[in-house]
């Protein structure tokens, strides 16, 4: 069970987060949740797909790091081999607190059992000397805010999406260098064809909303599906 506690500078005056990258952090995944104000920043590096919640119910929208369980491409060891981070990673191991009274604004809170939580007095400091929250804490507190934002407002992009039909679901066999194949079934892709066929009131009605910017983000991510398989055949390479 997670540990979660709401942020302070009583509880945690002397806490320290690890925020450099490794397998022993929890990065070891091989997606990450996206939210459409990101995807600007996430097809740069990453192939956007789609995914259906494991109870069947809405899709979320994924940064896809490798093609097995536990996979990360981009992970080098301790290092992270890409220039931005999808916020659902970057921001561990804080999380957005709900208020129980709706009228009141979110709160930062830390998961105390998250393997980033420093027992070894090594880390970055959430509070200086005086109590005030560090540059990181607030580092961090702007991107829950952006991501908070951005996962309240991907229901309404998600039901754009649905609403033209346009996600088909895909399989993608990867052939490496090797001769090893890998399949990537369960996710779905924008589908190009539908979207090009949209007629301009549909197109009026997704770009008046906001969703017109981040469906061509995610179509174009899709390009970097080839790289993706270039970093798995150099790591099958090196062995």
């Amino acid at each position: 069970m997670s540990n979660h506690q709401t942020l302070n500078n009583s509880d945690h005056a002397a806490l320290r987060v690890h925020t450099g990258a490794g397998a022993q952090f929890g990065d070891a995944a091989m997606a990450a949740l996206v939210v459409p104000n990101e995807f600007r920043q996430v097809q740069v590096h990453y192939p956007i797909v789609f995914r259906r919640d494991n109870d069947g119910g809405r899709f979320n929208a994924l940064a896809l790091l490798g093609f097995e369980n536990g996979e990360n491409l981009f992970l080098e060891g301790s290092e992270w081999d890409a220039a931005y981070r999808p916020l659902s990673m970057a921001i561990q191991p804080f999380l957005v607190g709900r208020p129980v009274d709706e009228s009141h604004e979110p709160t930062v809170h830390i998961d105390m059992d998250h393997p980033r939580i420093s027992s070894d007095g090594e880390g970055m400091r959430l509070f200086d000397e005086f109590g005030r929250p560090t540059p990181y804490v607030e580092q961090i507190s702007a991107q829950l805010g952006d991501l908070h934002v951005g996962y309240q407002d991907s229901a309404a992009f998600i039901a754009a999406l649905e609403r033209y039909e346009l996600l088909e679901p895909f399989s993608f066999e990867v052939t490496l260098a090797n001769g090893a194949k890998n399949t990537l079934v369960g996710f779905h892709m924008i589908n190009e064809g539908k979207l090009q066929h949209l007629d301009g009131d549909a197109l009026g009605a997704l770009h008046a909303d906001g969703h017109l910017m981040p469906i061509f983000m995610a179509v174009a991510s899709l390009s970097n599906l080839s790289e993706l398989v270039e970093r798995k055949n150099r790591r099958e390479a090196r062995g």
